[in-house]
């Protein structure tokens, strides 16, 4: 099942009104901060819906199952993620890529538990839940690419060392928000460095690659 698939299973039957919309939305930021504290497993319909304070058929009536549930939640966190980081489209290269990695930071800063579901919160065996991760990660990577090479269309070795930048930020994000003893802007200059670090090796094993000059600088 692709992406496009997912998000179509995730989404509600036809209700017709704002009503149910926004009684579906409701749901999921409810579930965002369940799913953030507590493992997939540990959570029962029957724990969802008292914690939820709601019916447990309203659950089945919007999402079918706690799996559908979960795949909601984790599809709606993500959506938000990459919107949040990946705009600023009429910016020059490299401060779109600056606000890329700032847009992520504040997403993480001011999303605690959406963040934490996205990254690290239940069911990551599930190829559907791992599959909707990798696609944030992808998300990010070619937004970088965009902005560090024109292009999105990479070659695999400047796309696996963008990807292996992206996992690592994703592990410093989540013990910044847990121990933010780094401002914002310090995390920020931190991640844009060690992104330079990773265009140089880059361009050493792939000269079609060059590095950007603030990376060089950074040398």
């Amino acid at each position: 099942m692709n992406i496009s698939q997912q998000r179509d299973a995730s989404r509600p039957r036809a209700r017709g009104t704002e009503r149910s919309l926004a009684r579906r939305a409701e749901l999921i930021a409810i579930g965002r901060k369940l799913f953030a504290d507590t493992s997939y497993d540990a959570l029962s319909m029957d724990d969802i819906a008292r914690q939820a304070h709601v019916a447990k058929g309203l659950i089945y009536y919007y999402f079918q199952s706690k799996r559908g549930y979960y795949l909601a939640i984790v599809q709606d966190s993500v959506n938000d993620l990459v919107t949040f980081a990946a705009g600023g489209l009429e910016l020059p290269p490299v401060e779109r890529v600056h606000r890329t990695i700032d847009g992520y930071l504040r997403y993480a800063e001011h999303n605690h538990a959406a963040y934490r579901t996205i990254v690290s919160g239940g069911v990551g065996f599930d190829t559907e839940v791992q599959a909707i991760r990798d696609g944030v990660r992808e998300a990010i990577v070619l937004t970088i690419a965009e902005g560090a090479y024109g292009d999105r269309e990479i070659a695999p070795v400047a796309r696996m060392g963008l990807l292996g930048w992206v996992c690592g930020v994703e592990g410093a994000a989540l013990d910044w928000i847990d121990r933010p003893e780094l401002s914002r802007d310090t995390m920020r200059e931190l991640l844009v460095r060690t992104l330079g670090g990773t265009m140089r090796a880059i361009e050493e094993l792939d000269s079609g690659y060059p590095a950007p000059e603030p990376a060089r600088r950074d040398a």
